[in-house]
């Protein structure tokens, strides 16, 4: 309880983790709830209201975009298409990434060695051919997009858990569970991967802000989130192309787009620091 106590005091004291959690979660609730309270949705065009200016009048708060659709509602869908690609790729690459890592850090020598090649050989594929690749052959699918996020991703998270597992597998518990006849798989599910979980949590949360920005990205290049639907990155391209007639449709997502990426970042910062503090005591 005491050591408990002095976790959240830590947690509190960190005014940048404190307020990014609650930043990203009163955008989330807003993203969930404000669609219901809009007397708008995010699909009905008014071509008499096209490119309208952000006004209180008819809840136009965020105003209308080239196809007279409401800003507000469709910025709020894009927000949670955007957590939800980003959370669920995170996933994904966490699943993945520990899986992989934690096998080749612990069984070493050439099993090690094959396998951090093959991440190697992964890292000279350049991305936006791979994703193209994947488009061609499966064409543009929703699902598609955590595949190829998630399918780049795990590669940090593959490294960082290999040299974890390097280290944890010299600890007495492990030489104990070998001498007890414990499995292979049986040790690293029970006693390797419990120990990366501050380190995995930790880098979970600064990965969403990269699987943010490359859904953003082929968004932005026509190859992510299709219409009807749309993302954060979505409105930002259609935001570009209407930016001297109507500012707003870049500025609104664009900047909340940025304020989610810096709260991602100090989140991950902060508990970060969190677990280094924790390590050196």
């Amino acid at each position: 309880m005491i050591a408990m106590s002095a976790s959240w005091e830590k947690i509190r004291g960190n005014r940048a983790l404190v307020v990014s959690a609650v930043i990203l979660i009163v955008t989330a609730a807003a993203a969930m709830i404000g669609p219901l309270i809009s007397p708008h949705d995010y699909l009905s065009t008014n071509f008499e209201e096209m490119l309208r200016a952000p006004t209180m009048a008819d809840m136009r708060i965020f105003g209308t975009d080239d196809l007279g659709r409401d800003l507000f509602v469709r910025t709020m869908l894009g927000i949670r298409v955007t957590l939800i690609v980003a959370i669920i790729a995170s996933i994904v690459s966490l699943v993945i990434g520990v899986a992989y890592g934690a096998i080749a850090g612990y069984f070493g020598g050439r099993v090690d060695a094959v396998m951090m090649r093959l991440v190697d050989t992964l890292y000279a594929m350049p991305f936006i051919f791979f994703v193209i690749l994947l488009m061609v052959v499966f064409e543009r699918n929703f699902l598609l997009i955590f595949v190829a996020i998630g399918a780049i991703n795990w590669l940090d998270m593959a490294r960082i858990v290999r040299g974890q597992t390097l280290s944890l597998r010299e600890r007495e518990f492990v030489d104990a569970a070998r001498l007890t006849g414990v499995s292979s798989a049986r040790i690293i599910a029970r006693h390797i991967a419990p120990n990366l979980a501050g380190v995995v949590v930790v880098y979970v949360t600064l990965t969403i802000p990269q699987a943010i920005l490359v859904e953003s990205f082929l968004s932005f290049l026509g190859l992510g989130i299709q219409e009807p639907q749309t993302s954060l990155g979505a409105l930002v391209d259609a935001g570009v192309n209407q930016i001297e007639r109507a500012s707003w449709t870049l500025l609104i997502p664009a900047t909340l787009l940025a304020m989610i990426l810096l709260c991602f970042n100090f989140l991950g910062d902060g508990l970060r620091d969190l677990l280094d503090a924790r390590q050196t005591r």
